[in-house]
């Protein structure tokens, strides 16, 4: 099973829930895929090692082959080459690496060589979890959550902490997945947010249940009503609690810090469980 938590911004609860679920449950696997910022690692008992480097093509243009006839930049679909007076540039940050303008090139001017975009890391300890980062200046995280997302495993609760936000790299984290948890706050922010992603996960067909994070019982309504409006699951409460940011801001997560939160993950599973074997 791929339960993905997501929510539409950073800080909104979604690494607090995901390890929630994974100190509650037994045959867990964790795939960190907030590859620009990836933390899950800082609340285990062990540091992740490199396990796969990812990367992509990148054309590159021989500037004494090219005849500048401009047939690769006609080609490409993405608008990451660009016909100037004295050359072809190539925009990489564009480049979706189809090789279509080296196999097409008259001149055979064009090479491919590859670029790193990041690295996934691994780490075997009380859980086995991988992580994705992206390397620095980089543009395009999907490849690397992608390759976090090839290390699902069969027979296995597998908990996806997605990358905040409503973007590509969002969507490639939530393809797969069974049920979709979505985290949020009881803030005018949080219910836009919250708006967007019903429709992201309502296309995509993956069931989803809601957790509103740090709670308070006044600001709370306006969320559970248009919970209630939309037929949304509320599937937990986590209050607004100091005890809970200092643990961890100390790498201690909810359940190791307030073991009375354990009950209420495996309900939640429980209740996920239900959904997913009912939709089969």
């Amino acid at each position: 099973m791929q339960i993905a938590v997501a929510g539409g911004k950073g800080g909104a609860g979604k690494t607090t829930v995901a390890l929630g679920l994974v100190f509650s449950l037994p045959d867990v696997v964790l795939l960190d895929c907030d590859v620009d910022e990836p933390n899950c690692a800082l609340f285990l008992d062990r540091e992740p090692e490199p396990l796969t480097v990812v990367s992509k093509t990148i054309p590159r243009i021989n500037a004494d082959q090219c005849t500048l006839c401009g047939e690769c930049v006609k080609l490409c679909q993405f608008n990451a080459l660009l016909e100037l007076p004295a050359k072809i540039l190539v925009r990489e940050e564009f480049c979706h690496s189809c090789g279509l303008c080296s196999r097409a090139c008259p001149q055979e001017a064009i090479a491919e060589e590859k670029k790193r975009l990041g690295l996934v890391k691994s780490g075997r300890g009380e859980v086995e979890f991988y992580q994705g980062e992206l390397t620095v200046g980089q543009a395009r995280s999907s490849p690397v959550v992608k390759a976090v997302k090839e290390q699902v495993q069969a027979g296995a609760v597998n908990v996806i902490d997605a990358p905040p936000g409503c973007s590509c790299a969002v969507l490639t984290a939530l393809t797969g997945a069974d049920y979709c948890i979505l985290v949020t706050n009881p803030t005018p922010f949080g219910l836009s947010d919250l708006e967007k992603f019903l429709d992201i996960v309502e296309n995509l067909g993956i069931p989803y249940g809601v957790i509103i994070n740090q709670s308070e019982s006044e600001a709370d309504a306006r969320i559970e009503q248009f919970c209630t409006d939309r037929g949304v699951s509320v599937l937990a409460k986590i209050p607004y609690s100091e005890e809970i940011a200092q643990n961890y801001s100390r790498g201690v997560s909810i359940v190791e810090g307030q073991p009375e939160y354990r009950q209420q993950f495996r309900q939640i599973y429980s209740e996920i469980q239900t959904v997913t074997e009912g939709k089969k």
